[in-house]
């Protein structure tokens, strides 16, 4: 959401680019939806990704799985699953062919003019031994710092096991550097990964303090039953130093599968969300390293995809589960005494207009007013953009 209270975001289907490599048909979009002052919304498609294709590619992306941010020049960054300037048979993703990018989409230079884009990086520049050094695949949103520097993490890739990386990426004179600050599986033997294993949609948290954090998917043990980390990277002289600071499963217990980033209280507490076995919300003392769970229990909902959005005022957290009874999915709180709410059932209108199966992490604008995306339902099953209201 912009100062202006539009709402921008991303959809890996359909637009007015090729269709061939894509996700279903056309490979995706960036779309802006604005207040029209009498309680409806204009939508607008600002770019359709596969508009520059040649030999099989989508040059400028293809398929967008993550979210948006935007700096403050109104410039939105994001990321493609697929598409981009390589090609290369590692990179096993189910969007365009091609290893994925980093793109920009900036806004005209006069009112009402169109909206340009620009690939930033494109995955797989760097590749070697049948992987992808630099990484592939990204799902998650990117981070911008103070200085314009991007960070972000790719589901595949890099120097051990193919496990995934987290990146930065720096403006220069002859466009944008990759740096890989951490590749996943460094540790362990084979296929266990003590520091962490696929960072599936979860991108990277900033502190105060200038360290990354984030979670992975899978890994934590020095075998392969590891379910999950939450992480720090620290910057050093040169390197970064990563620190695992919880492990899923554990010990005696079931919850594992951390998705979605990581979101920070103002005491420095971390909150995230784990999808095994039906889900929950997690809290995590970064000094005591005190672990306090939330579990979902499949008829309140369960597989939490996306990240947990705090409201620091009251110490409320808000959520989507992808499934719940009826397999629809709802919003959830969760107050400060760890007391959930379903605040909504999707599929709750006829013909689910109102959307069902939501995946993202909520918004929330200065009103308390929440908003997200579902992937199906809606007027033409396609999915919707919504609004909750307290």
């Amino acid at each position: 959401m912009d100062e202006h209270g539009n709402l921008y975001g991303t959809s890996p289907g359909g637009g007015a680019g090729e269709g061939g490599y894509c996700y279903g048909e056309g490979c995706g979009t960036v779309f802006e939806l604005s207040p029209n002052g009498n309680g409806g919304w204009a939508a607008s498609v600002l770019y359709s990704f596969c508009s520059i294709y040649n030999n099989g590619l989508c040059l400028d992306g293809g398929s967008s799985d993550a979210g948006l941010i935007i700096d403050s020049a109104g410039n939105l960054y994001g990321t493609t699953v697929g598409g981009g300037a390589q090609n290369n048979t590692v990179c096993e993703n189910s969007g365009a062919a091609g290893c994925g990018t980093v793109f920009k989409v900036s806004p005209p230079a006069i009112p009402g003019g169109t909206w340009s884009e620009s690939v930033l990086y494109s995955f797989c520049a760097d590749e070697a031994n049948g992987t992808c050094l630099d990484g592939w695949s990204p799902q998650a949103p990117v981070t911008l710092d103070y200085e314009g520097n991007l960070y972000g993490t790719a589901d595949g890739g890099g120097g051990h096991e193919s496990a995934g990386v987290v990146f930065e990426l720096s403006p220069g004179a002859d466009g944008w550097n990759e740096t890989v600050l951490y590749n996943f599986c460094s540790l362990g033997q084979g296929a266990a990964c003590p520091d962490g294993d696929f960072p599936y949609l979860a991108g990277v948290t900033f502190d105060k303090s200038g360290n990354l954090y984030g979670t992975t998917f899978d890994g934590g043990t020095k075998d392969t039953a590891g379910e999950g980390v939450v992480y720090r990277l620290s910057p050093g002289s040169g390197t970064w130093k990563e620190s695992v600071l919880t492990v899923f499963p554990l010990p005696g217990q079931l919850y594992g599968y951390p998705s979605g980033g990581v979101t920070f209280d103002p005491a420095g507490n971390l909150y995230g969300s784990f999808e095994g076995p039906n889900g929950g919300v997690f809290r995590l003392n970064r000094k005591s390293g005190k672990r306090n769970f939330f579990a979902f229990n499949g008829s309140d909902g369960e597989q939490p995809i996306g990240g947990v959005t705090l409201d620091p005022k009251h110490g409320v957290l808000y959520g989507t589960n992808s499934g719940a009874s009826g397999g629809t999915g709802n919003i959830y709180q969760i107050d400060a005494q760890g007391k959930e709410t379903v605040l909504y059932q999707f599929c709750s209108q006829p013909n689910c207009a109102d959307g069902y199966l939501p995946w993202a992490t909520l918004i929330m604008d200065k009103s308390g007013n929440l908003y997200g995306t579902t992937e199906f339902g809606g007027d033409y099953g396609m999915g919707v953009v919504f609004e909750l209201t307290p």
